[in-house]
């Protein structure tokens, strides 16, 4: 039941409906004389370039798609790059020039239909002058081992390229851009998905603040410390319409709704489930904890983005740590019902891992013994990828065409 719940969170992010629905409403902009151009960017940028292709009815001028290899499809008049993730590659250099080639290309009278998904501040990249795909590398690296969320990487990445932080915008004026987005965080903020590549952030974080908190400033390439020096506030950007499509709140709506239509009473974790994963494992299983003396199924819902502050040499991912981390939760306070958790990235893939992440229930530990593991050092190894493979535990989706963070569902019947 709980993975019937999350193929239905996925499913309510699924880009090429949205695009479809959203672009009807533009029609009389985009039927006009002006050429069209497709910037499409991120892990569900191949679904949402083939949707707008089919909505538009006509070829676009030009087009650029930077996406992952498991999300790469062919689009007829675009170009297909493959950038890297969760780290960037001379491909997503290749990508983040592309883009803004593009943008450049276009004139007043012109519409940029950018689409854009989580992953793209990985996958498009476009340094700053001085600086080298090497240093994002380290700096991205650094921020990912740190424990930073997602809002205080992207200051930083936003502060580092000639893409982010409005540059697409920014190199396509005079032209319309109209920008269709996928949210993958909090809020929902167009200039955080991907970094706002048509966006600028107004408030949050700057990029030297969060590199002070993590005590990162000494350990960043130079180049990296003198472009944050710096960076200054940049103009309004116009003639821009941003909107989001498609996000995880959207997504965690769709999966207690499926749970309520199989009578299941359902409990909602408000706002954007974000802090260290232990620490939201303990809060979600005291959430269950708490619902287990009631009658009759029940279900806690959540979604967000947890961090991990990564410090072995093991492999997985945030939402096979939070899994694992809340199976022993669930030993060392035993609910008195069956129950089933499930923690899973939408976009199919946790961390640099082919699962999603994944599902466990009272057994798993025990079979991970069975199996002659050491659980404890699973979780020092941040190798919770094997010891959920041994209790043949790992939730397996493969790519799902979208990307609006993660899901997390705990049932009891």
């Amino acid at each position: 039941m709980v993975q019937d719940a999350f193929s239905k969170a996925v499913a309510a992010a699924d880009p090429a409906a949205a695009v479809h629905a959203a672009l009807s409403e533009y029609r009389a902009r985009l039927d006009g004389d002006g050429r069209i151009y497709i910037a499409a960017l991120g892990k569900a940028a191949s679904a949402m370039a083939s949707a707008a292709a089919a909505e538009l009815g006509r070829a676009p001028a030009a087009g650029v798609i930077v996406t992952t290899d498991g999300g790469a499809k062919l689009v007829e008049g675009c170009r297909l790059i493959v950038g890297g993730h969760p780290l960037p590659d001379s491909g997503s250099v290749e990508g983040g020039e592309a883009l803004l080639a593009l943008a450049e290309a276009a004139q007043e009278g012109d519409v940029v239909l950018a689409l854009i998904s989580g992953g793209g501040s990985a996958l498009g990249v476009a340094p700053s002058e001085g600086l080298t795909l090497e240093d994002k590398t380290a700096v991205t690296d650094l921020l990912l081992r740190s424990g930073a969320d997602i809002t205080e990487m992207n200051a930083v990445r936003r502060a580092l390229s000639r893409l982010k932080g409005g540059g697409l915008s920014e190199a396509a004026a005079p032209a319309f851009v109209l920008s269709l987005i996928v949210s993958d965080v909090p809020g929902d903020d167009p200039a955080t998905v991907a970094s706002g590549p048509t966006a600028r952030a107004e408030g949050g974080p700057c990029a030297r603040d969060v590199l002070e908190r993590y005590q990162l400033l000494d350990k960043v390439p130079s180049a990296v410390a003198a472009v944050i020096g710096k960076a200054a506030k940049q103009p309004k950007l116009e003639n821009v319409t941003n909107r989001v499509i498609a996000s995880n709140a959207r997504s965690v709506e769709a999966a207690a709704r499926a749970l309520s239509d199989r009578g299941v009473r359902v409990i909602q974790r408000p706002g954007w489930l974000d802090a260290d994963v232990g620490a939201a494992a303990a809060e979600l299983f005291a959430l269950v904890q708490a619902q287990a003396n009631q009658t009759g199924p029940v279900a806690v819902v959540a979604g967000g983005e947890t961090t991990v502050h990564v410090t072995g040499d093991g492999l997985g991912g945030r939402n096979q740590e939070f899994a694992l981390r809340f199976a022993l939760l669930a030993e060392e306070h035993p609910l008195p019902r069956d129950w089933t958790f499930l923690s899973g990235g939408t976009d199919g893939r946790d961390g640099p891992t082919d699962a999603a992440g994944g599902i466990v229930d009272a057994g798993t530990l025990g079979r991970m013994r069975t199996a002659g593991l050491d659980i404890a050092d699973c979780l020092k190894r941040n190798d919770a990828y094997h010891a959920l493979a041994a209790a043949e535990d790992l939730l397996m989706t493969g790519a799902t065409g979208t990307n609006v963070a993660d899901i997390q569902i705990a049932l009891m019947v």
